[in-house]
């Protein structure tokens, strides 16, 4: 074994002392004791979920995997879900242990997406989310403002949520639910609360599906539901530094940047306290008006494929 090698929880690790990312002074050894650091915040979130994962191989171009390779050890745990897209059923990871985590971390795999429901019960999402993704440009600001925007929407309606960085350049907010809420409840009240947040404040936030309707705005994705995965609480991303997904107080918000959260500073912030579990409210039951309201807004992907049938159509016979 190298000295670049070595073992944990009967796991070889390989090549630890590689960079991760090109022209960074990130290794693949700071991923891999930053997931062992954490492994009791981030797993939590991931346990018992389909699990979709990015990974960053020497030379490649960043890959997102949901289907499990043929040389996965046995003790993985997986679930197979049938994948209308692509007509096949894929076999996910349910990454449970620290050992589990660990294989992930020594395969490059630097983003953690679970789905919002589990492994077993995926028609009953334990969560609702609102993404908010800042317009072109870093306006970080913008989306907190947002975000506030979101709060108050929430409030609206009787409901609270937590929030976290994306560790990219938005932030998202979780509303969790009852156990026996349904996927096709969650996905019509996600869509009501992007409307109700837009219309607190139709300057600065849009649910527009297409880019370049959004004109500068802040994106409330009205889409987060069903299937959908959300990078998981905790997770790094494939940006310089590996800045990480994390949770902040509502007050602390406009104090905060993304790149405050890193790999190398996150460890020390979790050590003694879960500020995820801690800000997490308890499940809440959605109102029926709003579920009810948000069955009559069209889904945005939809409505955004037709549009874009419209324009093309309109082009061709304009031209």
């Amino acid at each position: 074994m190298g000295a670049a090698d070595e073992t944990r929880d009967g796991l070889s690790l390989t090549n630890l002392d590689q960079p991760l990312l090109a022209g960074g002074d990130v290794t693949k050894r700071d991923l891999v004791d930053y997931l062992d650091a954490v492994r009791d915040r981030i797993l939590p979130g991931l346990r018992d979920r389909p699990l979709s994962v990015i990974r960053l191989l020497r030379g490649q171009d960043p890959f997102m995997q949901k289907n499990l390779p043929k040389y996965t050890p046995e003790w993985v745990r997986r679930t197979s879900v049938w994948a209308e897209a692509s007509h096949r059923q894929v076999s996910y990871a349910l990454c449970d242990d620290r050992r589990t985590l660990l294989w992930f971390a020594n395969q490059r795999a630097i983003e953690y997406h679970p789905t919002l429901g589990t492994a077993t019960h995926p028609d009953r999402p334990t969560h609702l989310v609102l993404d908010l993704d800042p317009p072109e440009g870093d306006a970080f600001g913008a989306v907190v403002r947002a975000a506030e925007l979101v709060r108050r929407a929430l409030a609206g309606v009787g409901l609270t949520g937590a929030v976290k960085t994306s560790g990219a350049k938005g932030l998202h907010v979780f509303v969790p639910v009852v156990g026996e809420t349904t996927a096709e409840e969650a996905a019509a009240a996600t869509r009501a609360l992007a409307m109700h947040t837009e219309r607190l404040d139709p300057a600065l936030a849009t649910t527009a599906f297409i880019r370049q309707d959004r004109g500068g705005r802040v994106f409330i994705d009205p889409t987060r539901a069903g299937g959908a995965t959300v990078v998981a609480t905790y997770s790094p991303r494939i940006r310089p530094g590996l800045p990480v997904s994390f949770p902040v107080a509502w007050d602390d918000l406009p104090a905060v940047t993304p790149a405050d959260f890193t790999v190398r500073t996150v460890p020390a912030l979790v050590a003694e306290r879960d500020p995820w579990a801690a800000a997490m409210p308890a499940p809440q039951r959605l109102p029926a008006d709003l579920v009810a309201e948000g069955r009559t807004i069209p889904v945005a992907r939809v409505q955004a494929m037709h549009e874009g049938k419209r324009r093309a159509r309109a082009r061709r016979e304009g031209g």
